[in-house]
């Protein structure tokens, strides 16, 4: 029985449906994988990423347990002990120095067969807690307090410094397919030439010495699209190491930073607010604390002590072995609280040397913060100086561009009517070529030194937020 026209064409269309849900979605799929990243894009994928980040923070949280640590100190400590043991009970008198091999034996030397054993039981918890310290604790948190801003600040310089080099790692690439983009430009305009002047040497119009120099130049502007391609591929894989995937699977859109300019500048900040300074300088109190750690240190410690303890034996005073499970199980207890004092009066001399190596440590600590804090000056007046250039230069070269191409189409003109020879033909080229590249890289080098100036700063976020206003202002 054959199906009603209608329902065949239902199923026909049905299936064309599926089958372009289907080719779609994979496009879809396709597309997504290998989605052009933008210049924000790929300061966050390196931001998320990268491993030497997660080393970093995987730091700041050891350092930050390191602050519960030394908080501990200031808890009372309590020590269980539990032992079952089956010896002989001989004893003597006398004096043994303090050793670990020979085991202890309480009780009265007695009169018994030295072969018997029995068992014995001991067990106890000792409670002691240090009610005053005179600051050796405290100096120890903050210490420690101060290692973990440190280890803060140096996470946040991590990422600085990772997602800066990735953000200039995604300019240069932009910057090696835009050369690549005026090389090939400038391939065919030798190409063009080298026929032109190939058609006139035939017809003996020119000499055969026109045809050789046309034709060298055209091999130098091959070279220089391979040196392009070469360079584009290395930035490639270089902007892939901070992305953590591979060269083939990256795209980038630059469009952007192509065709637009920051509209101003970013604002100035303090250096002391860089975070290499503010590692610096939590490193700096934190050898202060060690510092006032060691002369806290030679003082008196007051212990305060509380003990319960039971002990079993097998055996009596008498020397009698009632046998069994005798002594298995504690039988005789006892308490005991006190105050214990304790002075390790010659760790004095030991003591004044530490003192002494940890003043030059914060000596040396202080002269990094301020070594520090030179250092991020200089680089923020430098990138200042940086951009300046960089916009003189973007305004300089649209200028560059039209004179170079205006020279070029002289200069062809002119061949063609004998009037200039082939080297100056290929003078204009190489002008035009370079002021190509000039005007292609101008802009990008606009925003990598804004790029550089919050980078100096210390903070990445107010040029992402350029960004973004710049592309919701297009």
């Amino acid at each position: 029985m054959r199906k009603p026209l209608p329902a065949l064409l239902r199923i026909v269309g049905t299936t064309l449906l599926c089958a372009v849900a289907s080719l779609t979605s994979s496009f879809a799929q396709a597309s997504g994988a290998n989605a052009a990243l933008n210049l924000t894009q790929v300061i966050e994928a390196a931001r998320a990423n990268y491993p030497a980040i997660q080393a970093a923070q995987a730091q700041q949280r050891a350092a930050q347990g390191a602050v519960g640590v030394a908080r501990t100190a200031y808890l009372p400590r309590t020590d269980l002990l539990w032992q079952t043991n089956r010896a002989t009970a001989n004893n003597i008198y006398g004096l043994l120095l303090p050793q670990g091999v020979i085991p202890n034996i309480s009780g009265p030397v007695i009169a018994s067969d030295n072969t018997r054993s029995a068992w014995s039981s001991g067990g106890g918890a000792l409670l002691s807690w240090q009610p005053f310290d005179f600051g050796a604790r405290s100096a120890k948190v903050n210490a420690a307090r101060d290692g973990s801003e440190a280890a803060r600040q140096a996470a946040t310089l991590t990422t600085l410094e990772v997602t800066a080099n990735a953000g200039s790692a995604f300019l240069d690439l932009a910057a090696a397919q835009q050369l690549v983009i005026v090389a090939q430009a400038n391939v065919r305009r030798n190409e063009t030439f080298q026929q032109a002047v190939h058609v006139l040497v035939d017809n003996t119009l020119r000499p055969g010495a026109d045809a050789s120099q046309a034709d060298a130049q055209l091999a130098v502007a091959r070279n220089q699209l391979i040196q392009g391609q070469t360079q584009e591929a290395v930035r490639r894989s270089a902007l892939a190491e901070y992305l953590q995937t591979t060269g083939a699977q990256l795209e980038i859109d630059a469009s952007q930073v192509l065709t637009s300019l920051p509209p101003s500048d970013l604002g100035l900040t303090p250096a002391m607010n860089h975070p290499a300074v503010l590692e610096e300088s939590a490193l700096s109190l934190q050898q202060e604390a060690q510092e006032r750690f060691l002369e806290r240190s030679f003082v008196p410690v007051f212990s305060t002590l509380g003990a319960v303890s039971g002990r079993g034996a097998g055996t009596d005073a008498s020397g009698r072995f009632p046998g069994g499970t005798a002594g298995l199980a504690p039988d005789a207890f006892n308490w005991a609280a006190g105050v214990q004092v304790t002075f390790a009066a010659f760790d004095y001399f030991g003591l004044r040397e530490q003192k002494k190596v940890q003043e030059a440590n914060v000596q040396a600590e202080h002269a990094r913060y301020r070594q520090s804090l030179d250092d991020v000056s200089a680089a923020m007046e430098q990138a200042r100086a940086t951009l300046s250039g960089a916009r003189r230069m973007a305004a300089n070269t649209p200028f560059e561009l039209a004179a170079a191409q205006t020279s070029e189409q002289q200069q062809q003109t002119r061949y063609r009517s004998g009037l200039a020879t082939v080297v100056d033909v290929a003078a204009a080229e190489g002008v035009l070529a370079q002021a190509e590249a000039d005007d292609a890289i101008a802009r990008l080098s606009v925003w990598r030194a804004e790029l550089g100036i919050a980078a100096a700063q210390g903070d990445l976020q107010p040029f992402l937020e350029m960004i973004q206003s710049q592309g919701k202002g297009k």
